[in-house]
């Protein structure tokens, strides 16, 4: 029976009664249930949740590994995962079950072409934990090109000429 199912119905019998006993019977199997669902699920837990990548820049590809281990006691499977934008991808072990107390890597690459600036980027999981989705994220401040810069200036003051 699924913890939604139980969690239900725990609250269903405690709001139909009356009788003390029975309130406190569905307590014991709603906290039965939480214990349950949490000490099953896996445990994604990362060796840092964050990385700074420092001043870089604009055009450079640079990489970061994030290393996770199943702290659960099922298995932990990684559905799906996807950065915020397209500059920003991950590899990651996809659908390889990963045992309790095993370990595994996640690479993030960023490419900061045509990204100058302060860049906060996330990766989010779809995984098979408790919470079903996992995050991390990368930072960076991309000094622009200054070629590039002189492009995109170029652009922005056609733009405000074709308004006008």
């Amino acid at each position: 029976m699924k913890f939604t199912n139980i969690l239900f119905l725990a609250v269903l019998l405690t709001a139909c009664t009356t009788d003390p006993s029975k309130k406190a019977k569905a307590n014991e199997i709603t906290t039965a249930a939480a214990e349950a669902s949490t000490t099953d699920a896996p445990i994604m837990t990362f060796d840092k949740l964050s990385h700074d990548f420092g001043t870089i820049n604009e055009g450079e590809v640079v990489e970061t590994v994030f290393t996770f281990t199943n702290t659960g006691s099922s298995d932990l499977l990684i559905l799906n995962a996807r950065g915020s934008c397209g500059c920003t991808v991950p590899d990651y072990p996809k659908d390889q079950p990963i045992a309790p107390g095993d370990s595994a890597e996640v690479t993030v690459k960023f490419d900061s072409n045509n990204k100058p600036n302060a860049n906060n980027r996330s990766v989010t999981f779809t995984t098979n934990t408790e919470k079903g989705r996992e995050v991390v994220q990368i930072r960076t401040f991309v000094t622009p090109d200054p070629l590039k810069e002189q492009q995109r200036e170029a652009r922005r003051q056609a733009a405000q000429a074709n308004q006008q």
